[in-house]
């Protein structure tokens, strides 16, 4: 309705009919002065009926006040709002006013939300009419689950929208929803979007109206999937378990809070119980007294480990077992699981791999290495108890005879004989074993006097003395028996065995059937030497002689920079001997030259595997004999020897004693240069021992000086100590040379001498001596990394 009134022009006319609301021009007696199309859309009259009355008068005092105001009306007869927004313009004076319906926008607005929440909950939500069973409303997920819009799915059947097959299954729990106007609930699987099946579950729930009659279906659809297929991997994983258990060797156990709860075959078999007989009862009833306290810790603190332990059969045998124990969820409740290994075969194999590993196959007495083992003990017991020991090396007085004459298998009998007769002659606490061919070695203990030691010596040579009855012929066997007393005759293990070994050679020299006690005269230790000469070269044609290599690192960082070659000597019957209890009597009888070539030359070849595999790239310390280093063109010597390896002195490092060079003056400065013109290092070893005179020591062409490990072993708490190798220290470095330590055991000790300048170091604390393929190993194992004094 245009307005009369000429104050208004034509312009703003028209732009209020272009708005998207109504819009009505009003006096302040409440007269409608002009209004646009959308407010007679209201459906309104002048004299403002469609409201009620309480809006009236209400709209009737503000249209009085010449001003600005904004008021929620209530429609007449209802329900519905409007909000009346209205400006008063002094020009027109009259208000004009702009109306809007409260209710369609709360509605617009509800709605807009009721969709946010619809779209964004965890499921698919569709609201279906009762009669028609159209879609009324359906969220997001629901439409495009079926292949639809939130607009396209809007008026389809349900049967549009799942499909026929579908709707026909479901038709029951619908006609159900609407009968009988109460919520249903059904599962159904459908292929999704990948093609796999998915799960769902469906719930209908009637939407009633105040009289209770059916308005529409409220349609819920949560996907299950996952819960589905949790629920069949139990399953699965429980009849996993129960095959498992069935099929298993071993004997399973599963127990709640103690309480058997199931247990398989094999168990039952084991500890000789029926099932029913077991499931209910304690687990620890059937565990042996003694190891009560030890499971019932492990059960307690919920521990998954192995460990072993002892269960009772029926009868009250107690079986040792292994226990594997594990915690796993079933059925949403927490049991333990015990695997139970019955271990009485892997034990009696053990104690079998045990016995052989300790005791001679033949005799079945203690072989050398169990012997060694208990020998060193009985020492330190014996010296805090200030007793006396007595070690008996017995050797049958030409056995060999016997071998060749009858045979091994009939001297092997022999031999068992004389076992079983030495054990006889001994008390429990004494020791046996059999050392190798016709050797035997006894250790008494808690001897007070010789005259103790003679009775045994007595008994001994009076049984074995006894013919021995071999296929029907007597044989006689005497022995000849050595004897050293601890300590008299030596404080080590090896020294002992060694002075027995040396007094049953003398007591064969006497003849058959005799014996005789060490004796450190020089007659004895000459004929010693002589035997020991011998063996050393057999030793040597024989390639007894092994190398270890102990390495040398760098102070600061720990990294590997040469290795010092140590010989050692694999005796046949007295093991792996070092070098103090063969070198004097090499050195005697000069056997030091031939020997150590071999030394030099096994040093040089390994070297060179080192270096061309890539192994340890350093070169190899060998120490010099004061015999090699006089011999006349001992340089040509090495230049041989590295010639027939094919290895650069460079690879090479010669250590000799400050004594060797103070013997040899004259010629010494000549033999180094010619040593040092090969490309080899030269090393003073064991320095600060020696009387090297200083001013001679700066004209030998030297490269390293180590110093002494007496000096290093009293680091850093004796003054002396610290004052002479700080001195070797600064020493060395002020003529330009090298300096290494040996002997290394602590890392204060590192630290004092790392802090000083020292260059290398060597020792326990870094490694001890070891076989080439055991240093291989050290080295494997830190992967080129090597620890340093931080760590």
């Amino acid at each position: 309705m245009k307005p009369a009134d000429a104050a208004i022009d034509e312009s703003a006319w028209a732009s209020w009919e272009r708005l998207p609301c109504p819009l009505a021009v009003v006096d302040v007696h409440g007269r409608l002065v002009g209004a646009n199309g959308l407010f007679a859309g209201l459906g309104t009259s002048a004299g403002w009926d469609w409201l009620d009355v309480e809006s009236r008068d209400e709209l009737q005092l503000a249209w009085q006040r010449a001003s600005d105001f904004e008021l929620e009306l209530a429609r007449a007869p209802g329900p519905g709002w409007l909000v009346c927004r209205s400006r008063w313009d002094a020009v027109l004076q009259a208000h004009i006013s702009v109306w809007q319906d409260l209710l369609s926008s709360k509605a617009a607005e509800q709605a807009a939300q009721l969709r946010l929440l619809a779209d964004h909950v965890p499921a698919l939500i569709a609201l279906y009419d009762a009669i028609t069973h159209r879609c009324l409303f359906a969220n997001r997920e629901y439409a495009h689950a079926f292949g639809f819009t939130e607009r396209s799915v809007l008026g389809l059947t349900f049967a549009e929208v799942i499909g026929p097959e579908a709707a026909e299954r479901i038709k029951p729990y619908v006609e159900r929803v609407l009968r009988d106007r109460q919520p249903a609930q059904y599962e159904r699987q459908l292929l999704g979007p990948d093609g796999r099946p998915r799960w769902i579950e469906v719930q209908l729930i009637p939407h009633l109206d105040a009289q209770g009659n059916s308005l529409a279906s409220f349609v819920q659809i949560l996907d299950i999937t996952k819960f589905r297929l949790a629920e069949a991997a139990v399953r699965e994983s429980e009849a996993r378990l129960d095959k498992f258990m069935q099929a298993s060797v071993e004997g399973i156990l599963f127990h709640r809070d103690g309480i058997i709860t199931d247990a398989n075959p094999p168990l039952c078999d084991l500890v000789g119980y029926r099932l029913e007989d077991m499931v209910g009862r304690p687990a620890l009833d059937f565990v042996a007294p003694q190891e009560l306290h030890k499971v019932r810790q492990v059960m307690s603190q919920g521990q998954e480990l192995r460990y072993e332990s002892t269960v009772l059969h029926r009868d009250g045998t107690p079986i040792p077992v292994e226990f594997i124990v594990r915690t796993l969820l079933c059925q949403g409740e927490h049991l333990r699981m015990a695997i139970v290994r019955d271990i009485r075969a892997q034990l009696a194999a053990q104690s079998r791999i045990h016995h052989l590993a300790h005791h001679d196959n033949l005799t079945g007495l203690l072989n050398r290495v169990a012997f060694m083992e208990r020998l060193v003990p009985a020492m330190q017991r014996a010296e805090r108890g200030g007793q006396r020991l007595a070690l008996l090396f017995i050797d049958l007085d030409n056995f060999k005879r016997v071998n060749d004459s009858l045979g091994h298998l009939q001297g092997d009998k022999v031999l068992v004989t004389v076992a079983q007769r030495i054990c006889d002659c001994l008390r429990a606490s004494d020791l046996v074993a059999r050392f190798g061919g016709d050797e035997f070695v006894v250790l008494l203990d808690d001897i007070h006097q010789r005259d103790d030691v003679l009775v045994v010596l007595m008994a001994l040579l009076s049984v074995v003395e006894v013919p021995v009855s071999v296929n029907g012929r007597d044989l006689f066997v005497t022995p000849s028996i050595g004897i050293a007393v601890y300590p008299e005759h030596g404080d080590s293990a090896e020294e002992l065995i060694q002075h027995a070994d040396t007094a049953m050679y003398l007591a064969k020299s006497d003849g058959r059937a005799s014996y005789r006690y060490f004796e450190p005269a020089m007659a004895a230790r000459a004929y010693a030497d002589l035997v020991l000469e011998s063996e050393l070269s057999e030793g040597l044609a024989r390639g007894e002689f092994r190398l270890h290599y102990q390495p040398q690192v760098d102070a600061r960082d720990g990294r590997l920079v040469g290795a010092e070659a140590l010989l050692r000597w694999q005796h046949p019957q007295r093991g792996l001997l070092s070098p103090d209890a063969f070198i004097g009597v090499a050195e005697r009888h000069r056997l030091m030259v031939p020997l150590g070539e071999w030394v030099m030359r096994e040093a040089a070849r390994q070297s060179r595997l080192w270096h061309e595999s890539g192994v340890a790239a350093v070169p190899i310390a060998v120490n010099l004999s004061a015999m090699q280093f006089r011999l006349e063109r001992f340089a040509d010597t090495v230049r041989q020897v590295l010639a027939e390896v094919g290895v650069p002195g460079a690879w090479l490092e010669l250590e000799l004693t400050e004594r060797m060079l103070m013997d040899d003056v004259g010629t010494a400065p000549a033999t180094l240069t010619a040593l040092r013109a090969l490309g080899l290092s030269i090393s003073v070893d064991d320095f600060g021992t020696g009387y090297t005179s200083l001013a001679h020591l700066t004209q030998l062409p030297l490269d390293k000086l180590k110093i002494d490990q007496g000096f290093v072993a009293k680091l850093p708490d004796d003054a002396g100590a610290l004052a002479i190798t700080r001195a070797i220290v600064q020493m060395a470095q002020g003529l330009g040379l090298r300096v290494g330590a040996e002997g290394v055991r602590s890392r204060a000790q590192w630290q004092l001498l790392a802090d000083w300048g020292c260059d290398d170091l060597q020792g326990e604390l870094i490694a001890a001596s070891m076989s080439a393929d055991q240093f291989e190993a050290w080295l494997h194992s830190r992967h080129g990394a090597f620890p340093t004094m931080a760590q």
